[in-house]
């Protein structure tokens, strides 16, 4: 088979909107010149669409255009590596799919020990944040939603109030076990996040569960967030304003 009927061979079997590079093609040494070739040729001629340098997919067509790709797409060689999972979407990238804002943003964030400074790719914004606990395929809901209570101000066209109640609806469909697991990861975060998800829990009467987070805090420390209080009766406990 040829190089180029290889390649369309096995664009054809990839899903709409998967990204590929030249790696996912299994061709010798020698060959690797022809498929970059190629794969250039039908990005120019739109049989494919280039994401960014090395970087392709096979656009979904609509009425309305070709839909981009998932943002896990845009960015999955920096979540995973060599099958192990180093990063996860969070922040501006899970807020709509939390149910926490309609908003769907153009800011791909992405949560990893290792952080590195932001960039653009095609017409995403790749941003950072830190996390301190060791990130696996299971805590990662855990973490978009510490990470989300964390950034409660910054959610896009949202009131506290109105996050806040999404949490608990959130919280309120965890098992004990994700309780005490939350908890045990939130003890990385910051005061003021551990605070609110102190509050958050006594709201579902998780009073012992709330507890070591209630333990970790300063007791003269005040966190500012205006409208908890309409919804969470011991924020005066957690110093919540």
């Amino acid at each position: 088979m040829k190089t180029t009927d290889y390649i369309v061979f096995m664009i054809d079997r990839f899903p709409k909107g998967f990204v590929f590079t030249y790696d996912d093609f299994n061709t010798e040494v020698n060959q690797k010149e022809a498929v970059i070739k190629a794969l250039n040729r039908m990005a120019q001629s739109g049989k494919i669409a280039k994401l960014s340098k090395g970087k392709f997919y096979k656009p979904e067509k609509t009425i309305f255009g070709d839909l981009q790709p998932e943002q896990k797409q845009v960015v999955k060689d920096l979540l995973e590596e060599d099958g192990k999972v180093t990063g996860y979407l969070t922040g501006f990238s899970i807020f709509n799919q939390l149910g926490l804002t309609t908003q769907i943003s153009n800011t791909i964030q992405i949560g990893k020990n290792q952080t590195r400074p932001s960039f653009e790719r095609e017409r995403y914004s790749i941003s950072f944040i830190k996390q301190k606990n060791t990130i696996t395929k299971d805590n990662i809901p855990l973490l978009q939603v510490l990470d989300s209570i964390r950034y409660i101000k910054k959610i896009p066209d949202a009131r506290v109030e109105s996050s806040c109640k999404r949490f608990l609806a959130i919280l309120k469909k965890y098992t004990d076990k994700d309780i005490n697991t939350l908890v045990r990861l939130a003890l990385k975060y910051p005061p003021a996040t551990r605070a609110l998800l102190g509050a958050l829990l006594e709201e579902l009467q998780k009073n012992k569960a709330a507890k070591p987070l209630y333990m970790s805090l300063n007791p003269i420390t005040k966190y500012k967030l205006a409208g908890a209080e309409k919804v969470l009766f011991s924020t005066e406990k957690w110093n919540i304003i």
